[in-house]
């Protein structure tokens, strides 16, 4: 709980901090890295360029704000806290760093709203950032006891043992730890952070959905990120897909909190484009340990030439009785039957199951559409999940 006098501080500038809020985690970052440069290793760079790390903290710090002051704030603000601190943990992020952030992010919020922080609103604000803190840092230490993970040393090393093209500039790497340990356990629609170091010198962390684990393996899919006029060639995604057998990269454990239930209830899994990762994990545990769960995989993407994994998921598929799968391409080149449609996914012709739970995974803009036509379908809030590949720019309203 923030303190009451402090609360009523926080609600009276909650407006102006929101209304500033890229401004001073812009400001924040770049003072924080020409201080701390070793840090510029830790953060993602594409989404420092794009601005997309800015808003994201800007977005989580009022919402947690307005959860404190408001009654009844409708942020779902424990989903927040969840995704930040799944993040943090795939990343060994340590209550330490804590106070370096802290420290700037004060110091961003004095500089850009100048003579409005009086030492009152800073310590107001203060306060708020180490509650927050506090929780992130608690249940971070959750994750890392259950996962066995020491935040000070994270990764280990794993080899490419196999190399997979799976679309158009998409490829599978299969994974075998190279010091000899075991495939950390995981549940379908969980990630691991991936960590390389660019030809420059900087190591860089990336995300992403383990889309298959066997026993003795694990199994990433990415796709290459192309530049234009706007912004340049992804750094990581290309290392990574010009990467060859045998070289040697590090990974986290598994983390993640957009996981599937065993709990036999009918599934529908949306995805769009490289979203399709968690799906096509789950799909291929559930062939294994549910068979005879009801699933309805639901896929939109450009072309059949840029649709990944759809040989894994209809291999998987082709063994569960109950499974259907409809797809929507952009461009059907010929290729239309009842199971193949073009144009975008139209959700009043999805056979819904009753009392399904959904699962969706893509661009933003994506899932808000499709978000709205569930709703639309009488869907229930609480029994749809999403997953957001980066900053989760929704949940915030960012």
């Amino acid at each position: 709980m923030l303190s009451s006098d402090h609360a009523e501080i926080v609600r009276a500038t909650l407006p102006a901090v929101t209304a500033n809020g890229t401004a001073i985690t812009g400001e924040f970052y770049t003072a924080m890295f020409a201080a701390h440069p070793e840090l510029r290793h830790l953060f993602n760079q594409g989404n420092q360029a794009n601005g997309e790390q800015r808003r994201a903290l800007a977005g989580s710090v009022a919402a947690f704000a307005e959860h404190l002051v408001t009654e009844e704030s409708a942020i779902p603000f424990q989903q927040i806290l969840s995704r930040i601190a799944h993040k943090h943990a795939s990343l060994g992020i340590r209550p330490e760093q804590y106070t370096i952030v802290g420290r700037h992010l004060m110091d961003a919020v004095a500089e850009v709203l100048g003579d409005a922080v009086t030492p009152r609103v800073h310590a107001a604000w203060s306060e708020v950032y180490w509650l927050f803190a506090t929780l992130l840092i608690a249940e971070e230490a959750r994750l890392y006891r259950d996962a066995a993970c020491d935040p000070a040393a994270p990764f280990r090393p794993w080899r490419v043992t196999e190399r997979r093209d799976e679309a158009e500039d998409t490829v599978s790497l299969v994974l075998a730890p190279a010091d000899g340990g075991r495939v950390p356990a995981h549940r379908p629609g969980q990630y691991v952070s991936l960590a390389v170091t660019l030809p420059d010198g900087l190591r860089q962390p990336r995300q992403y959905t383990l889309s298959r684990a066997t026993g003795d393996t694990v199994q990433i899919t990415l796709r290459r990120v192309r530049g234009d006029a706007t912004a340049p060639d992804g750094a990581v995604s290309t290392f990574l897909f010009e990467n060859a057998v045998g070289d040697v990269v590090e990974l986290s454990p598994p983390f993640g909190d957009v996981v599937m239930e065993d709990d036999g209830d009918p599934l529908v899994l949306i995805s769009a484009g490289i979203g399709i990762t968690p799906v096509a994990a789950m799909i291929d545990h559930l062939a294994v340990e549910q068979p005879g769960r009801r699933v309805l995989a639901v896929h939109a993407d450009r072309s059949a030439r840029t649709h990944a994994l759809r040989r894994q998921i209809a291999e998987a598929g082709a063994r569960m009785p109950h499974f259907q799968q409809l797809t929507w391409y952009e461009d059907t080149g010929g290729e239309e039957d009842q199971d193949v449609r073009p144009g975008r996914i139209e959700v009043t012709r999805l056979p819904l199951p009753r009392k399904a739970r959904v699962f969706m995974c893509g661009p933003i803009p994506f899932m808000r559409e499709i978000r709205r036509g569930l709703a639309g379908a009488g869907v229930s809030d609480e029994r749809v999940h999403y997953e957001v590949f980066g900053p989760d720019l929704w949940a915030t309203g960012s």
